[in-house]
C-alpha cells in the first residue's frame, strides 16, 4: 500500500519528469541536427523511458487519489480548461505517433522515421511543455 505522503508527491515527479522528456527532446533534435547519431538516438531513448515513467506515475496518482478540481476564477479558468484539453486530446495522440517514429528508427527507415518525426516532436514537446503547466496552474498557482 502506498502511503498518502508518497501519493501526494506525485504530481511534483510527474512535472519533473514532463520537463526532463521536454529538454531530452530538444537536446535529441540538436543532436541529430548536428549529425551526431548516438548521441540523439540515446536522448530520445531516454525521453522516451522518462514518459514511460511519469504514464506508470500518473495513473499510480490518480488511481489512488482521483480527480483534483482547479481552483482558479475569472478569465484564467477557460485558459486553463482550453490548455487542459488540448493537452488532454495530443497526450493520447501522441502514443501512436511516439510508437511509429521509433519503430521506423529502430528498423532503419530513416527516410519515412525523418517523414514522421517532423510531427511527432513538437506535439510531443507541446505535451511535455502543457503538462508542466497544467501542473503549476493546478498545484503551485491555484492550489486547493
Amino acid at each position: 500500500m502506498l502511503s498518502p505522503e508518497f501519493i501526494s508527491y506525485l504530481p511534483h515527479v510527474n512535472a519533473c519528469l514532463n520537463g526532463t522528456s521536454a529538454l531530452l527532446l530538444i537536446f535529441g533534435y540538436r543532436f541529430i541536427r548536428a549529425r551526431n547519431v548516438a548521441a540523439h538516438r540515446t536522448c530520445q531513448l531516454l525521453a522516451l523511458s522518462v514518459s514511460i515513467l511519469f504514464l506508470i506515475s500518473y495513473l499510480t496518482y490518480h488511481f489512488h487519489h482521483g480527480a483534483t478540481r482547479f481552483q482558479g476564477t475569472g478569465v484564467v479558468r477557460p485558459i486553463y480548461f482550453t490548455i487542459l484539453l488540448s493537452h488532454t486530446i495530443l497526450a493520447v495522440v501522441i502514443v501512436p505517433l511516439v510508437t511509429l517514429t521509433f519503430f521506423r528508427a529502430f528498423r532503419n527507415d530513416f527516410t519515412r522515421h525523418r517523414k514522421i518525426a517532423r510531427i511527432t516532436l513538437p506535439l510531443w514537446l507541446y505535451v511535455c511543455v502543457t503538462g508542466v503547466i497544467v501542473y503549476l496552474m493546478l498545484y503551485q498557482i491555484y492550489p486547493s
